[in-house]
């Protein structure tokens, strides 16, 4: 294992706190300098509280020093998307209308690390609204992916993918509301949970355009630094009603024999041949540690999904935008909110009724199978300044084409997990995606302990 703090994950990290043999303030510093050399080229955090961060890594030395700490990952840095409030930074969302808006108290993800002796390091960008698959925005320009710095790392996660995966902090708060974690974590060679609605509470933050949609979640460089960190993020919270319901977050010690469907397309919509064959490697390999794998199609119309997914984003986008008094910057977010204002409310009825549909349909599915597997994103990472790839595998797509495999779970209020696939040929990060149904957060996690432990190659590896 390396030496460098930096390049640490935080369990490792937290085990030096824990022997003496490296203080969280000296961690910070090694971070710190690494963020000051790379970040200037990814453009990944957009706004560091390193004064703050020390002070918090001093505390932490302290009760390290003293034998209290407050937490397994008390000391070890993360950053913060910037759509999730953080007290006394910018959050911005992307977007001029919020560039100078900042929040007096933490939403309640960042405040539950806080209190759990974490040092928190600043926020990272995200594209304006958090509603693109790419990440950049008017305000603080393209974040680029460390695997090349050419490309995009995705969105809308882009900016805390990017930060983990070139060791500016080794755990990031993201946000998912249609494949927002999974697809940066999989062009970024990481590991990233959207959780079950309700497994991380969430109170004081940004309007809710996605509504139920959209969770916090942990993007890690490991399976062990997921689960340490999603154990500090599960408990129930009163002020947050969907977390009341949720099952108590728990890991098992194995798996188990899961019956997984593999899915490897959805209908005609293409898919880039190196992540059709990393998925089914995957697939094979899932087989091979002794889970019943079965090939098939999506049990579900996936032709639906745009159908159920738009209405809901063009209200909340419409709405945001009329009580703010402005409008989006980027044309097509200009369309999503144009299309909004005119939509009858009789549409977006519909799409509910039909959401609530889509979540009975696959409460059956899960009586006959325990898993879907599909790629995480249909392309590999693309120009970070362009909105998204418009060709896949030869064929013309859509600014959504290469997202296609991640709303289902939104809709249907699933947990799902990227995790690292075989990499393409150029060494570019393939991810891969488990879905399961609602409150197989552990589940999902124990899985990714076995992969990780049956494909070592899938750890995080230095970038830059």
């Amino acid at each position: 294992m390396s030496d460098d703090p930096a390049r640490l994950s935080a369990t490792a990290l937290a085990g030096r706190f824990a022997q003496g043999r490296l203080s969280p303030a000296e961690a910070l510093e090694v971070v710190l300098a690494r963020i000051e050399r790379l970040n200037p080229r990814l453009n990944a955090i957009i706004a560091l509280d390193e004064a703050g961060a020390r002070a918090a890594a001093a505390a932490s030395t302290a009760r390290w020093r003293a034998g209290l700490p407050l937490s397994p990952l008390d000391g070890v840095p993360f950053t913060v998307k910037d759509n999730i409030a953080m007290a006394g930074l910018p959050c911005a969302w992307g977007s001029p209308l919020f560039a100078g808006q900042v929040p007096e108290r933490d939403e309640l993800p960042v405040a539950r690390l806080r209190a759990a002796g974490l040092v928190p390091l600043g926020k990272t960008n995200v594209p304006e609204f958090t509603l693109q698959g790419y990440t950049s925005n008017p305000v603080f320009g393209p974040t680029r992916n460390p695997w090349n710095t050419a490309l995009t790392p995705g969105g809308s996660s882009g900016g805390a993918a990017a930060a983990v995966a070139a060791g500016l902090g080794p755990l990031a708060l993201g946000t998912d509301g249609g494949g927002s974690i999974r697809r940066p974590a999989s062009h970024a060679g990481l590991v990233g949970l959207k959780p079950t609605p309700g497994r991380v509470p969430r109170c004081d933050g940004l309007p809710a355009i996605l509504l139920d949609l959209e969770q916090v979640g942990p993007i890690a460089r490991t399976s062990a630094d997921l689960i340490a960190l999603l154990a500090l993020l599960a408990p129930p919270d009163a002020r947050d009603p969907l977390s009341r319901a949720a099952p108590p977050f728990a890991v098992p010690a194995t798996p188990g024999r899961q019956r997984i469907l593999f899915v490897p397309r959805f209908g005609a919509n293409p898919v880039d041949p190196e992540i059709a064959a990393s998925t089914a490697a995957a697939a094979a390999r899932l087989a091979a540690l002794g889970h019943h794998v079965e090939e098939g199609t999506p049990p579900f119309e996936t032709e639906l999904l745009a159908a159920l997914f738009n209405p809901i984003g063009q209200a909340g986008l419409a709405w945001l935008l009329a009580s703010r008094g402005g409008e989006a910057s980027a044309p097509m977010l200009r369309e999503m909110a144009a299309a909004g204002r005119a939509l009858p409310a009789t549409a977006l009825f519909a799409a509910l009724d039909g959401i609530a549909a889509l979540r009975r349909r696959m409460a059956g599915f899960f009586t006959a199978y325990d898993l879907i597997l599909t790629p995480a994103a249909a392309a590999l990472p693309w120009p970070a300044e362009e909105v998204a790839p418009p060709v896949i595998d030869g064929q013309a797509v859509g600014p959504r084409g290469h997202a296609v495999f991640t709303n289902f779970a939104n809709l249907a209020g699933l947990p799902g997990l990227a995790l690292p696939g075989r990499p393409s040929a150029t060494g570019l990060p393939i991810g891969f995606q488990l879905v399961g149904p609602p409150g197989a957060d552990g589940l999902l996690c124990a899985l990714a302990r076995e992969w990780e432990a049956a494909e070592p190659w899938a750890l995080w590896q230095e970038r830059g």
